[in-house]
């Protein structure tokens, strides 16, 4: 029943813990109702626990990859189960551009003032975008600055071409190939922690989308006239970053985790098919932030790994399998830097005039 069901703060009278119906209790005195103490009690109301069913998740993905060869059998069942659901979902993406077409014209008559409704679909999008840029120019920027003591925005201004090619794409995996190229070549990170960090950020690393996610729940929960409490605010922040750990790189992946958080908070799930027209500008604005997001942890984890890397060049430079006799460095496992290492040790002899040199101080 804990996926089922969602705890919530409820504020009853003093003396009726339990929230019972006053008429239960034979209190019908509107003076004294009025002057009784409200007190805070947890309660449970029906609808899906996403919060606890993410985090659950999350902690029992862990634990599985730490059992090893144990856990194989899980693993190869979802996978299995992975499988199945994405030849499910490829063939309902046929019918994708029909339905979204009808969901949007359905929503749209719906609306009685449009003009309302489109400026607040404005005003979204420009929030979205001044966090994401807000974001990008001053938080990474500053994290940047912190770990490295350098310029930041030199970095910034060589990772234009990934930018434009994921906000045109719309993906973080298809920009990937260009991403590794202005990181190796441009930018000089060292290619065995961009081999590492982008591919891992490339599928957890979803700030753009965790910002998307937690500013599109509010606007919707406003839309409908609810009053969002501390409490609700921290479970939408919780849970979009939650989910957005388990975001694919594909255009528009964020709708689906936008449903998750909004069953937490328990808001009208129905409202996000206004957000359809809008999600093709929006999601190469946070795309870009997404790859911003780990092109500037590969450049941080670089700098805190340098001792780590050098010394590992270190160890493989002077790993020495055979040493000759005239002290020339021979390496196994790296022909190339068998070739490095060589010592030019060799001496040039004119063998005749040492001959000539020898005969004549015989003779003397």
């Amino acid at each position: 029943m804990a996926a089922f069901q969602q705890a919530h703060t409820a504020y009853v009278p003093q003396g009726n813990p339990l929230g019972l119906n006053e008429s239960v209790l034979n209190t019908t005195d509107p003076i004294e109702e009025s002057e009784q103490e409200m007190v805070r009690v947890i309660k449970y109301r029906p609808g899906t626990n996403t919060l606890g069913i993410v985090f659950f998740c999350l902690l029992f993905g862990t634990l599985l990859g730490t059992l090893g060869e144990r856990g194989q059998v899980v693993i190869d069942f979802f996978s299995a189960v992975f499988e199945v659901i994405m030849r499910m979902v490829t063939g309902v993406m046929w019918c994708t551009p029909l339905g979204i077409s009808s969901v949007i014209a359905g929503k749209i008559l719906d609306v009685s003032n449009l003009a309302l409704v489109m400026s607040q679909l404005a005003m979204f999008i420009v929030t979205v975008a001044i966090g994401v840029f807000l974001y990008q120019l001053v938080i990474m920027q500053l994290v940047y600055f912190v770990f490295l003591r350098k310029n930041p925005f030199k970095f910034y201004y060589g990772l234009i071409n990934p930018m434009l090619t994921a906000f045109a794409t719309a993906s973080t995996a298809a920009a990937l190939p260009i991403t590794f190229r202005c990181m190796n070549e441009k930018l000089r990170i060292d290619p065995r922690v961009t081999r590492f960090v982008l591919p891992i950020g490339c599928n957890i690393n979803m700030d753009g989308t965790a910002l998307f996610i937690s500013v599109a729940s509010i606007f919707i929960a406003q839309m409908s006239g609810m009053k969002l409490g501390f409490g609700e605010i921290v479970t939408v922040c919780l849970s979009s970053t939650a989910a957005s750990m388990s975001s694919a790189s594909v255009p528009s992946a964020a709708l689906v985790l936008l449903l998750v958080v909004l069953s937490a908070i328990d808001a009208p799930v129905q409202d996000v098919t206004l957000l359809f027209a809008i999600d093709w500008f929006v999601d190469r604005i946070r795309t870009t932030n997404n790859m911003l997001g780990d092109c500037y942890a590969a450049a941080v984890v670089e700098h805190l790994s340098r001792k780590e890397l050098m010394a590992l060049d270190a160890a493989t430079l002077y790993q020495v399998s055979e040493q000759a006799p005239n002290g020339h460095i021979m390496n196994d496992t790296d022909p190339d830097l068998d070739r490095r290492s060589s010592v030019p040790d060799s001496v040039i002899v004119d063998i005749p005039a040492a001959v000539a040199n020898g005969q004549a101080m015989r003779r003397n």
